[in-house]
């Protein structure tokens, strides 16, 4: 698997070198939950069982995203840093096996989503091998989302579902320059939040097997970040009663500043993305 792009830190400024391995490993983390997260389950209205059975969906999918961010840092002569990561270029940054899954749960009007990924990244730092001799930078980043929701409108053709839950983010790094004239530098920067979120789903079936489904969620409120925000929409099609594959497009979307105002990020990820539900 590969290391990723290598990238040099400045041997005169190990503090300036540490602070800009952690913000591109931390762009490289978002690039790398575009490229693979698994989603939101987006059933068919033809799938629907008896009133009050339970069901359970699963939801593995590919999103092919690009990632574009605005970084403010602390650094005085590099206030805001504006960064696009396209989809071949992330995949290099990944370093290890990574985890995702999607499940849905539903008994009757009721339901619950939840979404978890897993993802380590990491990036040799190379230097003049003065001072130091080179060093790596590695990340983990977790997010997590959780919603309960309540199918509000339900016949033959259509559902509609709204509900409340949250979204977590999580990161933590390690940064290490080796030692060379100067003695080594290591700091474990991390930090993570959660914010609240209102969450809602339409689907609606179109005949022989075909269907539109439309996903949206917005949160934050200044809880954690101060916006928190995905629409999701895809075309769908039933293979069988436990089958479906859903082809579409999402955008998943957060703005947060430090609590001294001076490093934060606004992230927009979007792309393209193919899915398949297995229903049980």
């Amino acid at each position: 698997m590969s290391e990723g792009p290598e990238v040099r830190a400045d041997p005169h400024t190990s503090g300036e070198a540490i602070a800009r391995q952690t913000r591109k490993l931390i762009l490289a983390a978002f690039a790398s939950i575009a490229a693979n997260a698994c989603g939101l389950h987006t059933a068919s209205a033809q799938d629907i069982s008896a009133p009050g059975g339970y069901q359970f969906f699963v939801t593995p999918y590919l999103w092919l995203a690009s990632v574009h961010a605005t970084t403010l840092t602390p650094l005085a002569h590099e206030p805001q840093v504006n960064s696009n990561v396209s989809t071949i270029d992330l995949l290099s940054h990944l370093d290890g096996a990574p985890f995702m899954g999607s499940f849905e749960v539903r008994y009757g009007s009721l339901g619950f989503l939840a979404d978890a990924i897993h993802l380590p990244v990491s990036t040799k730092i190379t230097t003049h091998d003065i001072l130091y001799n080179g060093g790596n930078a590695a990340l983990k980043a977790d997010t997590g989302t959780g919603i309960a929701l309540y199918r509000f409108l339900e016949d033959p053709v259509q559902f509609a579902d709204a509900g409340l839950g949250f979204r977590a983010w999580g990161f933590s790094s390690r940064v290490a320059l080796n030692p060379g004239l100067l003695p080594g530098v290591s700091v474990n920067p991390g930090g993570g939040w959660a914010d609240p979120l209102i969450g809602a789903r339409y689907h609606r079936d179109l005949g022989n097997g075909w269907g539109l489904t439309a996903y949206g969620d917005v949160g934050g409120f200044g809880v954690g970040a101060h916006t928190d925000w995905q629409v999701l929409g895809t075309v769908d099609y039933s293979l069988s009663p436990s089958w479906n594959l859903h082809l579409g497009y999402r955008s998943l979307n957060f703005n947060i500043t430090g609590s001294q105002g001076n490093f934060g990020f606004n992230v927009h990820m979007r792309g393209p993305l193919i899915a398949g539900t297995f229903r049980f």
